[in-house]
């Protein structure tokens, strides 16, 4: 096999606790490590994470660390494509597993595929072995939960598919040239709208079925609700820069909580208004206990459905929001073309 030079590409801030073991994953990787070479991307980690990564680029040549003083993963990506020495860009992220042969596989499937973009199906693994951490990792890859984004939700992919987006991504540079770096107004959904950047200029992109991805999720309701607005507040902006609609999947959680709340805001003025909000309240909530408690029953452990309900509860209600205020903010205040865009990440 002619092994090409593959530059991988790690955004990373605060992650000590992780960073170590990602670390280790890649110099257990099959690939050569003669024809690779790995980029830190530090947003300015106001823990431990630079030092622990310094230790490694003393010790091996191919680990290179730099310095991303805008701290947000597009800026990260951009950092790391202007200096990669690779024909091939693979992004990975400090809160996953990969298996051994992920960088051998991605690079097989971009080049036999003759593909743009390839990736692997994500498994989501609880953080920790509670009930409320099993119920978030479940929710978080069911189609209720987070729709038909099918690297999260597809459990029994025969060959590769195409499709719209995968995870990480593994890219020939190249393609950057023809298409631009990341969007640097994005700080979150980045992904999406490259991918859909890249398949606006003829691109294909194949999510594959023999890379699976360990996925750790968040570990509090809190950080799954701050995720999930965020998700939210830039699927907005992602439309409004490809100059695509919505599709019908990602208006149900704005369009849940428009008539969960609104009702209840007007009903002082017009009272019979508040019926719409009840009658939204309890779909959603049938809806809801039918997938928690069909959840519970396939994982043999009804203890699961309070935690699954609840979590499918906030992912909904944290995204409509966001997404609502994203309207706001993107299509009507043009807020990205007046100020620079700042938020707290959720990890």
């Amino acid at each position: 096999m002619n092994f090409e030079k593959v530059s991988i590409i790690i955004p990373c801030r605060n992650e000590e606790k992780f960073i170590e073991k990602v670390i280790k994953n890649i110099l257990n990787q099959t690939y050569p490590k003669d024809r690779m070479e790995v980029l830190f991307i530090d947003g300015m980690s106001e823990d431990k994470t630079y030092e622990i990564i310094k230790i490694y680029t003393r010790k091996y040549s191919f680990i290179r660390l730099l310095k991303n003083p805008y701290k947000y993963v597009p800026h990260a990506m951009n950092i790391g494509i202007k200096n990669a020495k690779g024909d091939i860009i693979i992004r990975m992220d400090a809160h996953s597993e990969y298996p051994l042969d992920y960088i051998e596989k991605l690079v097989y499937w971009l080049k036999k595929l003759k593909a743009d973009n390839v990736g692997g199906v994500c498994i989501t693994i609880p953080k920790n072995n509670t009930e409320k951490g099993k119920a978030i990792s479940l929710a978080i890859s069911h189609p209720f939960g987070v729709g038909a984004s099918m690297f999260r939700v597809v459990k029994n992919l025969k060959q590769p598919k195409r499709v719209d987006t995968v995870p990480f991504g593994c890219y020939p540079k190249k393609i950057f040239s023809k298409i631009g770096l990341y969007d640097e107004d994005l700080i979150r959904n980045q992904d999406d709208e490259l991918n859909a950047r890249l398949i606006k200029n003829g691109g294909k992109i194949f999510l594959l079925p023999d890379v699976r991805i360990k996925y750790f999720a968040r570990d509090s309701l809190k950080k799954v609700a701050k995720m999930f607005y965020q998700y939210g507040y830039f699927k907005p902006l992602v439309n409004l820069k490809i100059g695509k609609p919505a599709t019908i999947r990602q208006l149900f959680p704005p369009l849940f909580v428009f008539f969960l709340l609104f009702p209840v805001l007007v009903s002082p003025l017009y009272p019979k208004l508040a019926f719409i909000s009840l009658i939204t309240f309890f779909s959603h909530t049938i809806l809801n206990m039918y997938f928690s408690l069909k959840l519970s029953i396939r994982e043999k452990n009804i203890s699961l459905l309070p935690f699954l309900f609840i979590t499918f509860l906030v992912i909904h209600i944290s995204y409509g929001i966001g997404y609502i205020k994203g309207l706001i903010d993107f299509p009507l205040l043009k807020k990205h073309k007046k100020n620079k865009l700042e938020i707290s990440l959720s990890r």
